[in-house]
């Protein structure tokens, strides 16, 4: 999913870089290291040792995007934050079991997965 979402995120950017292209190109014609800099900021976008496409994505866009249909459950405040932690196709696996098996089973889970987490 975090594959997906740092291709997506680069793409949009990309296509938002030459639509500014398109649109400037008579000034940007006249600055002779544009694409240098276009060429070193989709580079800082798509390297995986930079992650820029995933990191304009966690800081600028997430925020924007409303995460998870929750609005309208039982979930308490606290239950929705964790859900919103997990990315959506975990979330929707995690929204099925919980109807099926009830928040405290989730909830053992966690914890049995954060006892394994710890052990070295």
């Amino acid at each position: 999913m975090v594959d997906d979402q740092q291709w997506l995120t680069y793409w949009i950017i990309y296509s938002f870089i030459t639509l500014f292209e398109l649109s400037f190109w008579k000034v940007l014609a006249w600055l002779p290291f544009w694409p240098y800099m276009k060429l070193v900021f989709c580079m800082w976008l798509v390297l995986p040792i930079f992650n820029g496409a995933a990191y304009i994505y966690e800081m600028y866009i997430r925020k924007y995007i409303k995460l998870g249909g929750f609005g309208g459950s039982n979930y308490t405040e606290d239950q929705k934050k964790i859900l919103q932690m997990i990315s959506l196709d975990a979330r929707k696996h995690v929204a099925e079991y919980v109807e099926k098996h009830g928040w405290p089973a989730f909830e053992r889970i966690i914890k049995v997965a954060e006892r394994e987490a710890k052990k070295p």
